[in-house]
């Protein structure tokens, strides 16, 4: 089944699935990756940083506090993704709401797919790219998320969250222009 048919728990078991993968697969968590000053540790710094946060404060969810990314981001990861993949399991998640002064009100499900899914389904290419694993990312569910933030380019550019669009070449694939879109090279290579 592809990804865009699957229902938020079972997207985010897939996805962060092939994160968790690549979070195993890391053998030096301070090699650079494709974000311009992050490093390995800083793609997981960044997914274990901004969420709890979102979640707290939109649905009132405190997730369990996994160890420090700077000792241990396996473990940071994997505390999260599990208590992302429970919460989602949960049967009463989609009835309650996340509420976000730029966002309205979501059902709790569809926010978590929509904007932390999607962000570790990103940031599986970054962590892949860095550490030298394999980086191809669901060519259908990417252009699906591409086709999707086009139209609102400008609202994610001025969220600072983006950097500036970085051209592709025409006729390119979902992944490519993705991540063109969200400001990486899709062509990056460590140094």
């Amino acid at each position: 089944m592809a990804l865009s048919e699957l229902s938020p728990a079972e997207r985010h078991r897939v996805i962060a699935g092939a994160f968790t993968d690549r979070v195993r697969g890391t053998k030096d968590w301070d090699v650079p990756s494709p974000v311009a000053s992050w490093t390995a540790r800083d793609v997981v710094r960044h997914l274990v940083g901004w969420f709890p946060a979102f979640l707290a404060g939109g649905a009132g969810v405190t997730l369990p506090a996994g160890p420090p990314v700077d000792a241990d981001p396996a473990g940071a990861w994997a505390t999260q993704a599990t208590a992302v993949q429970a919460l989602l399991d949960d049967p009463s998640t989609p009835a309650r709401t996340l509420s976000n002064p730029h966002l309205g009100d979501v059902p709790l499900d569809r926010a978590i797919d929509q904007f932390y899914t999607a962000d570790v389904f990103m940031h599986t290419w970054d962590l892949a790219r860095a550490t030298g694993q394999d980086d191809r990312l669901d060519p259908s569910f990417a252009a699906m998320l591409v086709e999707g933030m086009e139209p609102i380019e400008d609202v994610m550019r001025a969220s600072g969250q983006y950097g500036p669009r970085v051209a592709v070449p025409p006729g390119s694939d979902g992944p490519t222009r993705l991540l063109g879109f969200i400001g990486r090279d899709p062509f990056w290579t460590p140094a």
